[in-house]
């Protein structure tokens, strides 16, 4: 039903930024609440940022300042502004979509994004 399409991963060096796309298929992102999330290379899929339905913004601790979350429902897109990167920060990006501000049902297939130091 919904179909997410991440873009804008690469490499960047340290203190660069990069804005990552996620255009979603099926339905409006209005109605749903999104999020970004990163997987490291070793480690655990966590979480980055999230958008809810109802606009309220949530970010991880290691990203907040840095990173925002955005839509732009014109569009049908959400992106993830990443500035002031770190080498930490290198992972695989995935975005993620809630139906209705439930659980995450919905994912893309990640982009690559690589912090040289």
């Amino acid at each position: 039903q919904v179909q997410l399409v991440e873009s804008g991963g690469g490499l960047v060096q340290t203190g660069g930024s990069l804005r990552l796309s996620c255009v979603a298929s099926g339905r409006a992102i209005r109605s749903q609440t999104m999020g970004w999330f990163r997987q490291a290379p070793g480690k655990e899929r966590e979480f980055v940022a999230e958008l809810a339905w109802s606009g309220t913004t949530s970010y991880a601790t290691s990203v907040k300042g840095r990173f925002t979350i955005s839509r732009d429902n014109a569009k049908n897109t959400v992106y993830l502004q990443m500035n002031s990167l770190k080498f930490e920060d290198t992972g695989v990006y995935t975005c993620g979509a809630a139906l209705g501000g439930g659980a995450y049902i919905y994912w893309g297939q990640g982009t690559q994004v690589t912090v040289s130091s």
